[in-house]
Protein backbone atom coordinates (compact mmCIF):
# COMPACT_ATOMS: atom_id res chain seq x y z
CA UNK A 1 0.00 0.00 0.00
CA UNK A 2 1.31 3.49 -0.85
CA UNK A 3 0.60 6.95 0.77
CA UNK A 4 -2.36 8.68 -0.24
CA UNK A 5 -2.86 12.63 -0.81
CA UNK A 6 -6.69 13.72 -0.13
CA UNK A 7 -8.07 16.93 0.21
CA UNK A 8 -10.03 17.05 4.25
CA UNK A 9 -11.93 19.95 5.01
CA UNK A 10 -9.90 22.17 3.01
CA UNK A 11 -6.17 21.19 4.21
CA UNK A 12 -4.12 18.97 1.86
CA UNK A 13 -3.20 15.59 3.56
CA UNK A 14 -0.31 13.23 3.07
CA UNK A 15 -2.17 9.62 5.27
CA UNK A 16 0.96 7.20 5.47
CA UNK A 17 -0.23 3.60 5.24
CA UNK A 18 -0.23 0.88 8.09
CA UNK A 19 2.82 -1.12 6.03
CA UNK A 20 5.68 0.21 5.65
CA UNK A 21 9.57 1.71 7.06
CA UNK A 22 9.77 2.61 10.63
CA UNK A 23 10.43 6.08 11.30
CA UNK A 24 13.32 6.29 13.57
CA UNK A 25 15.20 9.58 13.20
CA UNK A 26 15.64 12.73 11.73
CA UNK A 27 16.72 11.33 7.85
CA UNK A 28 13.16 9.06 8.37
CA UNK A 29 11.16 12.50 8.97
CA UNK A 30 13.24 14.67 6.63
CA UNK A 31 12.10 11.54 3.71
CA UNK A 32 8.85 11.69 4.80
CA UNK A 33 8.57 15.55 4.59
CA UNK A 34 10.21 15.41 1.20
CA UNK A 35 7.51 13.23 0.00
CA UNK A 36 5.07 15.42 1.61
CA UNK A 37 6.57 18.56 -0.14
CA UNK A 38 6.37 16.83 -3.31
CA UNK A 39 2.71 16.01 -2.50
CA UNK A 40 1.49 19.84 -1.95
CA UNK A 41 0.33 18.45 1.14
CA UNK A 42 0.28 21.08 4.38
CA UNK A 43 -0.28 17.76 6.75
CA UNK A 44 1.34 14.34 7.52
CA UNK A 45 -1.16 11.56 8.98
CA UNK A 46 1.47 8.93 10.44
CA UNK A 47 -0.33 5.58 11.94
CA UNK A 48 1.72 4.71 15.62
CA UNK A 49 3.22 1.48 13.90
CA UNK A 50 5.16 3.43 11.52
CA UNK A 51 7.08 5.46 14.39
CA UNK A 52 9.96 4.21 16.35
CA UNK A 53 9.22 2.14 19.46
CA UNK A 54 10.46 4.62 21.31
CA UNK A 55 8.07 7.63 19.88
CA UNK A 56 6.20 7.11 23.25
CA UNK A 57 9.43 6.54 25.45
CA UNK A 58 10.41 10.80 25.24
CA UNK A 59 13.22 10.77 27.60
CA UNK A 60 14.99 8.43 24.30
CA UNK A 61 14.87 11.74 22.29
CA UNK A 62 13.25 10.25 19.42
CA UNK A 63 9.77 11.95 19.58
CA UNK A 64 11.44 15.21 19.72
CA UNK A 65 14.06 14.93 16.77
CA UNK A 66 11.03 13.69 14.16
CA UNK A 67 8.67 16.08 15.61
CA UNK A 68 11.63 19.14 15.67
CA UNK A 69 12.20 18.43 11.59
CA UNK A 70 7.93 18.79 10.79
CA UNK A 71 8.40 22.23 13.22
CA UNK A 72 11.69 23.27 11.13
CA UNK A 73 9.70 22.50 7.63
CA UNK A 74 6.42 24.00 8.83
CA UNK A 75 4.78 20.83 8.26
CA UNK A 76 1.84 20.09 10.66
CA UNK A 77 2.30 16.34 11.49
CA UNK A 78 -0.52 14.03 13.03
CA UNK A 79 0.41 10.91 14.71
CA UNK A 80 -2.56 8.11 14.29
CA UNK A 81 -3.46 5.73 16.43
CA UNK A 82 -3.76 4.65 20.21
CA UNK A 83 -0.96 5.42 22.54
CA UNK A 84 -1.28 2.27 24.85
CA UNK A 85 -1.17 3.14 28.80
CA UNK A 86 0.70 6.18 28.47
CA UNK A 87 3.40 7.87 31.02
CA UNK A 88 2.48 11.02 32.89
CA UNK A 89 4.82 12.77 31.20
CA UNK A 90 3.52 11.54 27.16
CA UNK A 91 0.01 12.00 27.93
CA UNK A 92 0.38 15.73 29.13
CA UNK A 93 3.09 16.47 26.25
CA UNK A 94 -0.18 14.45 23.82
CA UNK A 95 -2.80 16.90 25.74
CA UNK A 96 -0.31 19.99 25.24
CA UNK A 97 0.25 19.04 21.69
CA UNK A 98 -3.68 18.65 20.75
CA UNK A 99 -4.00 22.03 22.16
CA UNK A 100 -1.95 23.39 19.12
CA UNK A 101 -1.66 23.34 15.86
CA UNK A 102 1.26 21.51 14.66
CA UNK A 103 1.14 17.94 16.77
CA UNK A 104 -1.68 16.12 16.79
CA UNK A 105 -2.18 13.14 18.58
CA UNK A 106 -5.78 10.96 17.35
CA UNK A 107 -7.59 7.42 17.62
CA UNK A 108 -7.90 7.62 13.77
CA UNK A 109 -8.68 9.09 10.75
CA UNK A 110 -12.84 9.95 11.59
CA UNK A 111 -11.39 11.95 14.40
CA UNK A 112 -8.40 14.01 12.23
CA UNK A 113 -11.49 14.60 10.29
CA UNK A 114 -13.50 15.71 13.25
CA UNK A 115 -10.93 18.29 14.05
CA UNK A 116 -10.10 19.20 11.09
CA UNK A 117 -13.74 20.46 10.27
CA UNK A 118 -13.68 22.51 13.68
CA UNK A 119 -15.84 20.19 15.45
CA UNK A 120 -14.67 19.64 19.06
CA UNK A 121 -13.96 16.23 19.91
Amino acid sequence: MTAQTTDRHGVRVLVLPEQGPVIADEQGALDVIGQAFGEEAELVAIPLARLDPAFTHLASGVAGAIVQKFVNYRMRLVVVGPVEDPSVPLRDWMREANAGRELWFVADLAELDTRLSGART
